[in-house]
C-alpha cells in the first residue's frame, strides 16, 4: 500500500488511509427496469416471480407496489479523496469495480487474481487522490459470479466426468487447465458466469460519475456494460504482470482469451491447454 504521508488521504508511516465508506442495497423500480429491457412490466413481475419460486407473490398481486428488493447482494463504495470530486468532470477519476471473492480477497487464495488486482486498485485509487483527483473502489457482492460461494467452492458437479467433486477440487484434483476454466463452471452450474452487468453501472449514475479516466479493470463486461450507459472511459489499466501469482494465469490467460482486456498477448485455444496450475500434491 502506498506508504507517503500527506495528512490528508495517506495518513501516516504505517499506512492507514482517510476513507469514506458507504453501503447501498439494491431497489428496483419495476416500470423502470422493463423498459430497459424492451419488455412490459407484466412480464418482469411474472418472469421475477418465477424465477424466485414464487417466494414473492406481491409481484403478481400488488401491482401498486412499483419498487421490488431483489434478493441479491448489495455494494460498498469505497471512496478515497474529497467525494464531491467523484460528480466533477474536471478531476481526474481512477475506478475499480470489484466482485467479492472471500478465498482470494480474505484469505490470500493465489488461485485466482482477485485479491492482487483488489490491492492494485486500492493503491491506484490512492495516488489519484493524492494527486488532486479522486479515487473509488467498488466492491459487490458478487461472489463465484455471482453463483455463490456453495456452487463456487463446494458445489456439487452433475455433469460431465467429474461427478461428486467440488469445483475447486475439480480443478486441483484434475487438469488444471486454462482451456478448461470455464467448463469447471458450466458443467457445475450450466452457466459460465451469472454477474449481470446491465445493472451494475447504476451506482455510477447514483454517484454522479460522467467519466472515468482510468478504469482498473481487464473485463469486458464490466466496460462494455458502463460505456453502453453513456459513461465514457479513456483509460482502461491492466493488473501488472508483475503481480500475478502463477497459480492464476490458468484464470487470467483464459479470461484474456475469452475477450479480457490486454496489451500484451492473447493466446489460441491451443495455447492455452499448455497452461496448467499446481495439482492437488504440489
Amino acid at each position: 500500500m502506498p506508504r507517503v504521508p500527506d495528512g490528508k488521504v495517506c495518513l501516516n508511516e504505517q499506512g492507514e488511509l482517510a476513507v469514506t465508506k458507504f453501503a447501498v442495497e439494491p431497489v428496483w423500480y419495476l416500470p423502470g427496469v422493463a423498459e430497459r429491457f424492451g419488455i412490459d412490466e407484466a412480464t418482469l413481475r411474472r418472469s421475477l416471480f418465477e424465477h424466485t419460486g414464487g417466494s414473492y407473490p406481491e409481484l403478481i398481486t400488488r401491482g401498486d407496489i412499483k419498487v421490488f428488493l431483489p434478493p441479491i447482494g448489495g455494494l460498498t463504495v469505497y471512496c478515497f479523496g474529497d467525494p464531491a470530486k467523484m460528480s466533477d468532470e474536471s478531476v481526474r477519476l481512477s475506478l475499480r469495480i470489484h466482485d467479492e471473492c472471500n478465498g482470494s480477497d480474505v484469505f490470500g487464495s493465489d488461485i485466482c487474481t482477485c485479491r492482487p488486482y483488489l490491492i492494485f486498485g486500492i493503491e491506484e485509487a490512492v495516488k489519484e487522490a493524492q494527486n488532486g483527483g479522486s479515487g473509488v473502489v467498488i466492491y459487490f457482492r458478487k461472489e463465484g459470479r455471482a453463483l455463490g460461494e456453495v456452487t463456487k467452492a463446494t458445489g456439487v458437479e452433475t455433469r460431465g466426468t467429474n461427478s461428486g467433486v467440488v469445483v475447486y477440487n475439480a480443478r486441483k484434483r484434475g487438469a488444471d487447465r486454462a482451456s478448461d476454466y470455464f467448463k469447471r463452471t458450466e458443467n457445475i452450474a450450466g452457466v459460465k458466469d451469472m454477474r449481470f452487468q446491465a445493472l451494475m453501472p447504476d451506482i455510477l449514475h447514483w454517484l454522479g460519475i460522467k467519466k472515468i479516466d482510468r478504469m482498473l479493470s481487464m473485463s469486458n463486461m464490466k466496460h462494455d456494460a458502463i460505456v453502453g450507459q453513456g459513461i465514457p472511459i479513456h483509460e482502461r489499466v491492466e493488473l501488472p504482470e508483475e503481480l500475478i501469482p502463477a497459480d492464476s494465469r490458468v484464470e487470467i490467460d483464459a479470461k484474456i482469451t475469452a475477450g479480457y482486456f490486454t496489451t500484451g498477448k492473447r493466446m489460441t485455444t491451443e495455447e492455452l491447454q499448455a497452461v496448467q496450475g499446481r495439482i492437488w500434491e504440489e
